[in-house]
């Protein structure tokens, strides 16, 4: 945990933006795999741990505005526990460490928020996403779980507030990406013909754990890079492939890392690899150098599109003015998602909240429908002290090309005789994250290689 004075401050502010009522926090539980006793690994919720700091199953917090006070409602061990499990912290004494003195039994929570109804007070809560949580709130509140309706006060409030990190946040979220930086170079020195995707896979999780961390979302090792999300990890690695991997760790304050590399499975790129490679790692270079605050982000992505075109033209899978076919979304056939995202507690960081609030304003609401626009979860200006993701891509889908050929989709602009040339070569992302600063960005951790130069030579020195 961060120190007590960091809740405390973190609370107040929050306390402060918000007229009345009671701030009502649910933390997570631990869920069953296939019975009661053997659960998931549990995680907190993150806005649970950004107030309060406690990773502890079934708890919630109030911070009652009107009152001025805030409480922390849970159970003590009983002797059964102790007797599972072993005398642990105790409950109260890890309320201390986040500066709330007073505690309550669990069941008291109910009591508490029906007499705050009853006294016609604003109950405040956010979009639950556990099941549990869903049907608690239901309960809590005397609503039904399809007419809950949580506070927008609250989650614009929180958004404002997470969004910026802290120096001691951002010292979290480099550890995260060191630990990241390491995956990756192991993933690179150990793939190579004959290897399973899973092995890989395997192996950068035992690396994070030995590093007292977790996955901070389930990675994606693949040699078929043209699925975005790509979990599947049964196949062999053989000569003439690319490898994708999008992993990143998580620390055991909740920080996250996330970064993606593509290589090739021989030790050098074939042509066509290194020339699509070669536009990816331009367009990202470009958008890196944009990164600023008072930019939206939008518009990097766009550039960023226009970088990924450019060089499609010069490769002669595109053709006319680049400019032209952003505007119509030509690109989208090569780059379908968006360029980016916001993080820190969460890989995307406060996707529970809801992507308008956190990565759009009031003002310029994001595009659901556009595709490629409807995937991009960052749009706003950025400000100082947000931590971001860059990672354009081109991905080869055979299904989107026979789609879009078949309606001759933007014949103008995409040269569907080069295109299915191309349709098994699978998809390049190169990621990366960073701190917007004052003057500018700074990358986190102490970087990883990327150039084709780079790779190449990392893998001759470590493949015999």
């Amino acid at each position: 945990m961060f120190s007590v004075q960091t809740y405390q401050d973190r609370r107040t502010a929050l306390q402060s933006s918000i007229k009345n009522g009671i701030l009502l926090f649910l933390g997570n539980i631990e869920n069953p795999v296939n019975f009661e006793h053997n659960p998931y690994y549990f995680r907190q919720d993150s806005t649970f741990l950004y107030y309060f700091g406690i990773q502890e199953p079934r708890i919630a917090a109030i911070i009652d505005i009107d009152e001025n006070k805030t409480i922390i409602f849970g159970d003590e061990l009983s002797i059964d526990d102790i007797v599972w499990m072993g005398r642990q912290e105790t409950l109260k004494e890890k309320n201390q460490k986040s500066g709330v003195s007073e505690t309550l039994p669990y069941r008291e929570l109910s009591q508490y928020i029906l007499k705050a109804k009853t006294s016609n007070r604003k109950v405040h809560y956010l979009p639950p996403y556990q099941s549990f949580n869903k049907i608690l709130l239901s309960d809590l509140l005397g609503i039904k779980v399809a007419e809950l309706q949580p506070s927008v006060e609250m989650i614009k409030s929180i958004v404002k507030q997470r969004s910026v990190k802290e120096p001691q946040e951002i010292l979290q979220i480099e550890q995260a990406v060191n630990v990241s930086n390491d995956m990756h170079l192991l993933a690179m020195r150990m793939a190579r013909p004959g290897v399973k995707e899973y092995e890989i896979a395997n192996a950068i999780q035992h690396l994070a754990g030995d590093k007292e961390c977790q996955m901070s979302y389930p990675p994606i090792v693949t040699i078929n890079g043209g699925i975005l999300h790509n979990h599947y990890r049964l196949n062999t690695l053989k000569e003439g492939d690319l490898f994708l991997n999008d992993s990143g760790a998580e620390t055991a304050m909740g920080y996250a890392g996330d970064l993606t590399r593509t290589f090739p499975v021989s030790t050098t790129f074939s042509t066509q690899q290194k020339e699509i490679y070669e536009v990816v790692l331009n367009a990202f270079e470009n958008a890196q150098r944009l990164l600023k605050p008072g930019v939206k982000f939008r518009d990097i992505h766009l550039q960023a599109s226009r970088h990924l075109v450019d060089g499609l033209v010069d490769l002669g899978l595109m053709k006319g003015n680049p400019e032209e076919a952003v505007k119509n979304n030509a690109h989208t056939l090569f780059f379908q998602c968006g360029l980016g995202h916001m993080m820190g507690f969460d890989v995307h960081d406060m996707e529970d909240l809801g992507e308008q609030y956190v990565g759009y304003t009031e003002d310029e609401p994001k595009d659901t429908k556009t595709f490629g626009l409807k995937s991009l979860r960052l749009g706003k200006s950025l400000e100082t002290g947000f931590v971001v993701t860059v990672e354009p891509g081109i991905y080869i889908i055979p299904e989107l090309i026979d789609i879009w050929q078949a309606e001759n989709k933007n014949a103008e602009f995409i040269n569907y005789d080069k295109v299915n040339e191309y349709r098994n070569f699978g998809g390049v992302r190169i990621e990366d994250d960073f701190v917007i600063t004052n003057e500018g960005y700074k990358l986190l951790g102490n970087g990883l290689i990327k150039t084709v130069e780079e790779i190449e030579n990392y893998r001759k020195e470590h493949i015999s």
